[in-house]
């Protein structure tokens, strides 16, 4: 007698099993996933069954699908399978989340809903489900997923640190999937030692001779599922030599379940080829498929032969393969012909769905037909209303296929390219545009073409795309009358100009070309083109826009556009109000990918205003959206500027392991404002330590046009710091030369930034007789919104009186920049005020730490909405966590505070702890 398909596996499992039992035993403590990942057959199948048993024997609930070949291209087709026991919560969630995970599983006739919405309400669903029992998900073969129930899964998996939820997701090693390089735990379920090998193969041959037995141990190699199987492919084996050749294992099962199929009456292999063909599992189908094929009506009985050789089950109504490689070699054994009647007759049953009737007509498809193809069109777009991006990029990809008219080829492929984009599928989009170049295009689709290259890693990687071939692209576009186009090639030009370095008379005719387009001259798009190529020379121009924008807000484009540009040209309090506006729209539209990018240029102007409060939450949401949306370019921007926040926090360590990693990723692909900016983070860390020459020593190579880490507008925001490291280290005269060069700069542009920076640098490399009034100037300044830097003035202002012998004069200073410290969180600056105000005469008490040195990131933008008055579904709502995520963090901030109630935490945000002196 055979064992049992599902316990004969575990022989030898011991140690994957007691892991498995381990997460499920723990689950009321916090939740979690682990991929449990390895080759066909060897036995994955078997754990996660045997965890799913141990979780029902503890009380945990479990939900649980396995994922078809088949329905690897309808939309959210896994999760609908998954979560449907837990769907008739849903009217809980709060609207958006409803409508849009309705709207996913075609539901309701909602608007396409955006995915990350729709992960949200999953979130919030099995959130919700786990009050009432601990939660465990189990997804067999889940490299086929549909991307969009994978990406669902991905998302709510990152978020299970506080709910008695836990996802065992089993993938195929050596098979693609969305679960690769996700960073989630795994589990590698290797092949089985000798020993266990050969008790499992006892366990279900016993007699068999032993010429057979050894060349079955020899050619499973430990693989349980070939284990359980070859001997039934070689049972007539009369003379024991195995009628299989060395070949790899997968094809080795593939071909003994062909061979076992092929022994099969007509009428049933028939029947395994429909259920093979077929998206689901209907046994009524499957008959009628088959009838319709083959001209005669099959009985349940025909599927007898295919049960008694273990190649399916049925079970009622259900008919499902025993195991993957079974449905594969049966339609790799028919014969396309055959193949094409079967998706016919598929396609001609009656009431099925209109999407799968469409496929399986394309797959009956011998040739062009435009008809077809554009029905495919149409569900493509069906697809992508649902939110499965991936299902309409497959749908668009076979009607070109089908296409006769090249330029309609061209047309979907280009489609299902900018698509792809939307997935973060580099990989994809490189296939389609490689495809598209052998395609007749039209010039306008060609430089759609272009401009779809240069999306990703915002142009970086694409050298063959550059500032000046896409300038002539924008410009034969505005010619053609397509301003939007040109816009948008203009921008992919603008990036290069940004990232790279292309000279200045490249920037110029990127710049000659935006200003000729007939767009408003507030338009937020044009204003970042000109801004990312030349932020200096049209400094004023787009100063001057964006200050009557923020005076008078208005609809020209996006909010965060116009952040960008604000950032670029030194404006750092207009960049910082403006991305408040833009992430209050990209949340409420659940753009992430818009969003990361958003909250990494809050995160920088924050940080140079000195902001942590604001900059911190923000530069640690942006770094973690970054990675979901596969941005490694925003990535690699938001660990910088983590880097620079950790620098103003003293924390040294923490700045350097976080600029090391961002420079890694830089030099890879030459991004040279990551590069600077790590530059300006180890410079002020060292600054801010006391290492005056180290400090000096990267802050001077911000300003070396032969350096990688020059940028010519990022240096524009270092001047300050370069020269306080110059003039306490001992190299005030080689600054001098670069200090005269920044102020030709700003005769060129008005950026607050930079004038703020020279303005200190004046006062600092003044001569005694000139010092006092240069300070007095620099205070001056309107600096209401930039308090680190008036802070900075203080304290230098107030040293140099000091230092003066006029002590009682310089206290009012450096009380004031140590207060302003102490609020900002600036920790090496607000001890530099103490070190003066003790060296003045004054009595100081020690610093109180605030809240934020407290908290972690997220917990402190959690205490801040929370204080703001939001409500925990809120809160979650806003930062894609479950609303009982919030309630935990809550809970471990409330002590770190000393505080018991919301009110209490508004007061402990907003009360200055460290003004205490």
């Amino acid at each position: 007698m055979s064992p049992d398909r599902h316990a004969a596996p575990l022989l030898g499992r011991g140690p994957e099993l007691a892991m498995l039992a381990e997460r499920v035993g723990g689950i009321r403590d916090g939740g979690g996933a682990v991929v449990v990942r390895g080759e066909a057959g060897i036995g994955k199948s078997a754990l996660l069954a045997e965890a799913g048993r141990l979780a029902a024997a503890a009380g945990v609930r479990g939900l649980r699908t396995t994922a078809a070949e088949s329905e690897h291209q309808v939309t959210f087709s896994g999760l609908y399978q998954l979560i449907s026991p837990v769907l008739d919560q849903a009217d809980g969630l709060p609207a958006p989340q409803r409508d849009a995970v309705l709207a996913a599983f075609g539901r309701s006739d909602a608007a396409a809903p955006d995915l990350f919405l729709v992960a949200l309400a999953t979130l919030n669903l099995l959130a919700e489900a786990a009050t009432r029992a601990p939660l465990l998900l189990v997804v067999d073969d889940a490299h086929w997923l549909d991307r969009a129930s994978a990406d669902v899964l991905m998302f709510v998996a990152r978020r299970l640190e506080f709910e008695p939820v836990v996802v065992f997701a089993a993938v195929r090693e050596g098979v693609r999937s969305a679960f690769d390089g996700a960073g989630l735990p795994e589990l590698a379920v290797g092949r089985l030692d000798d020993g266990a090998a050969a008790a499992l193969l006892d366990a279900g041959a016993p007699r068999l001779r032993r010429a057979v037995r050894e060349r079955v141990l020899a050619e499973a190699a430990g693989n349980p599922l070939a284990l359980v199987e070859l001997p039934i492919a070689m049972r007539d084996a009369a003379d024991g030599v195995a009628p299989i050749g060395p070949l790899p294992l997968t094809r080795r099962l593939e071909e003994a379940f062909a061979a076992r199929a092929s022994a099969l009456p007509e009428a049933t292999r028939l029947l395994l080829l429909a259920a093979a063909l077929s998206d689901g599992e209907v046994l009524s189908e499957m008959l009628a498929a088959a009838a319709a094929a083959g001209g005669e009506a099959p009985t349940v009985e025909a599927f007898g032969p295919a049960v008694r050789a273990r190649l399916l089950e049925v079970d009622g109504a259900r008919v499902t393969f025993r195991h993957p490689l079974m449905r594969s070699a049966v339609v790799q054994q028919a014969g396309i012909g055959q193949r094409r009647q079967v998706h016919a007759a598929f396609a001609a049953l009656p009431g099925s769905d209109e999407d799968r009737r469409v496929w399986h007509r394309s797959a009956a498809a011998s040739g062009p037909d435009e008809g077809l193809a554009d029905e495919l069109e149409a569900a493509a777009g069906r697809a992508r209303r649902r939110g499965g991006v991936e299902a309409a990029v497959a749908a668009l990809q076979r009607a070109a296929e089908l296409s006769a008219d090249p330029r309609r080829r061209g047309e979907r492929l280009l489609r299902a390219a900018e698509l792809a984009f939307e997935l973060g599928r580099h990989d994809l989009v490189s296939e389609l545009l490689h495809t598209i170049a052998a395609t007749e295009l039209s010039p306008r689709q060609r430089t759609r073409m272009v401009w779809i290259r240069g999306r990703f890693d915002d142009g970086v990687g694409d050298v063959q795309a550059g500032a000046r071939s896409l300038t002539e692209l924008a410009e034969q576009a505005a010619a053609d009358g397509d301003s939007d186009l040109a816009l948008k090639v203009l921008w992919g030009a603008a990036l290069r100009c940004f990232w790279t370095e292309p000279g200045a008379a490249m920037r110029d005719e990127v710049v000659r070309a935006a200003v000729r387009l007939p767009v408003d001259p507030h338009d937020g798009r044009l204003l970042a083109v000109l801004a990312f190529a030349a932020p200096i020379e049209r400094g004023a121009v787009i100063v001057d826009s964006l200050r009557r924008l923020a005076a008078h807000p208005s609809r020209h484009g996006r909010a965060s556009r116009r952040a960008e540009a604000a950032l670029l040209v030194g404006a750092f309090d207009l960049a910082v109000g403006f991305c408040a506006t833009a992430i209050t729209e990209l949340r409420s539209e659940g753009r992430l990918g818009l969003l990361a990018r958003c909250l990494a240029t809050q995160a920088w102007g924050a940080a140079h205003l000195g902001d942590l409060a604001v900059a911190i939450p923000a530069a640690e949401e942006a770094a973690r959206l970054s990675r979901e949306t596969a941005q490694p370019i925003m990535y690699a921007t938001a660990r910088v500027t983590q880097a620079l926040l950790a620098a103003l926090r003293g924390e040294w360590d923490r700045s350097e392991a976080l600029s090391a990693e961002a420079e890694r990723a830089a030099l890879r692909v030459a991004a040279r404002p990551v590069l600077a900016t790590v530059c300006h983070a180890r410079g002020l860390a060292a600054l801010a330590d006391g290492r005056h020459t180290e400090a000096y020593e990267h802050l001077i190579r911000m300003f070396d046009p032969a350096d990688p880490a020059h940028h010519p507008a990022l240096c524009c925001f270092a001047v300050a710091d370069l020269v306080e490291a110059a003039v306490r280290g001992g190299h005030r005269d080689p600054v001098l030369p670069i200090v005269a060069r920044m102020e030709d700069v700003a005769r060129a542009t008005p950026s607050p930034a930079l004038h703020a920076g020279l303005r200190y640098a004046r006062a600092l490399l003044a001569a005694d007789d000139d010092a006092e009034a240069l300070f007095e100037a620099a205070l001056r300044a309107d600096l209401m919104r930039w308090p680190f830097a008036r802070a900075r003035v203080q304290l230098a202002y107030g040293g140099w009186l000091r230092r003066q012998r006029r002590a009682a004069d310089s206290r009012g200073h450096l009380r004031a920049a140590g207060e302003t410290f102490d609020a900002l969180g600036t920790i090496p600056w607000s001890d530099r005020a103490r070190q003066e105000l003790r060296a003045s005469g004054e009595t100081i008490r020690r610093r109180i730490p605030a809240a934020r040195d407290q908290l972690t990131p997220q917990e402190l933008q959690i205490a801040q909405l929370a204080a703001g008055g939001l409500t925990n579904r809120e809160i979650g709502e806003r930062l894609y966590v479950s609303h009982r995520t919030v309630s935990s963090h809550l809970h471990r901030i409330f002590p770190k505070l000393g505080v018991s109630s919301r009110a209490a935490l508004r007061a402990a945000l907003t009360y200055d702890t460290g003004t205490v002196m």
